[in-house]
């Protein structure tokens, strides 16, 4: 996504590094630019705006129920592996297997 105009940020730096923002889980400095950047662009404020309001609802909704460890655990190593590049499997690789029915 991009508005067309230049900016310092690059649009595409913005989007990719949104949730990061929203979870205030980045150095001030560059949480400045990106509401530098967030001020000069409307199609990423708006894409800012809507990621918000789905974070918000889900909290509300969903809040207060605690997450289990291993879940957790799941989870962030699937950011890992999409952070690193790296292929990420359709299933959970991580669970046991099911059990497959018997042919007749």
């Amino acid at each position: 996504m991009s508005c067309g105009d230049p900016h310092e940020t690059d649009c595409s730096e913005v989007l990719d590094h949104l949730y990061e923002f929203l979870d205030s889980e980045m150095p001030d400095a560059d949480r400045v630019k990106y509401k530098q950047h967030f001020r000069e662009c409307s199609p990423c404020l708006e894409k800012y705006g809507l990621e918000e309001a789905v974070k918000k609802l889900v909290k509300r909704c969903c809040g207060h129920d605690d997450v289990p460890t291993d879940l957790r655990s799941k989870v962030l190593g699937r950011i890992d592996l999409i952070r690193s590049g790296e292929t990420v499997p359709e299933h959970d690789v991580t669970a046991s297997p099911q059990a497959t029915p018997q042919e007749s």
